[in-house]
């Protein structure tokens, strides 16, 4: 039986990779189960839609087989990616329709608080990195 299960990523990676990786596992993971997958990033969560900063983290994990790339890549592709509009700004630096994150801008609802409530709400299963 399909879940709506919502994943958030707060957390700074800096702080925590391999946390952060277990959640990219667990977020695709249930993409890959035929679950519907809504993905918030938010406060410093933001610096996993940069591209060089996944890059960054395949090289921390220095495995024979690229393992990151490939979860965002299913998120992006099975997933409805939401992200906080102020925390890229303020993180990152990047405004939404920059165009300077690792999917195309379209690909991304863009929200704040309004938006998490209403996906934490309607879940029926959250996970919170």
């Amino acid at each position: 039986m399909s879940k709506r299960i919502f994943v958030k990523f707060v957390s700074d990676p800096n702080n925590d990779p391999v946390k952060t990786i277990v959640g990219l596992a667990c977020a695709s993971r249930a993409v890959a189960d035929g679950h519907d997958v809504n993905v918030f990033f938010a406060a410093a969560g933001v610096r996993l839609l940069e591209a060089s900063y996944i890059e960054g983290l395949e090289a921390e994990l220095d495995s024979p087989e690229p393992m990151v790339r490939p979860m965002m890549d299913a998120l992006v592709a099975g997933a409805t990616l939401h992200c906080s509009f102020g925390s890229l700004k303020a993180v990152l630096g990047i405004a939404e329709g920059d165009g300077a994150l690792l999917m195309a801008d379209d690909q991304i609802s863009w929200s704040g608080p309004p938006g998490v409530i209403a996906l934490a709400t309607a879940s029926d299963v959250q996970l919170l990195y």
